[in-house]
């Protein structure tokens, strides 16, 4: 990798890349039929907490994942309750 890509971030960080491949995985398992997605859920919502407190200390209470549907669409909805910073 060249200087040019590490200093603009073209490199995707490890984190980002598993929490994708593990939501293509979620959307593809969901549209063949496969379990429900809604078992994948508190796993998700797990790992996501995780993720989040390496950088943020957040209250586990305060990250919500829930799945919809919406007419003819999934929707993911991940809500996150960030505390204030001091100023």
């Amino acid at each position: 990798m060249s200087f040019l890509a590490r200093l603009f971030g073209e490199k995707k960080s490890k984190t980002a890349e598993t929490a994708k491949n593990r939501l293509s995985l979620l959307i593809a398992h969901e549209r063949t039929g496969g379990t429900p997605a809604a078992d994948f859920l508190p796993a998700l919502q797990r790992e996501l907490i995780e993720v989040i407190s390496k950088y943020v200390a957040v209250n586990p209470d305060d990250i919500k994942v829930q799945l919809d549907k919406q007419d003819n669409m999934d929707v993911l909805e991940v809500n996150i309750i960030l505390p204030e910073q001091p100023r």
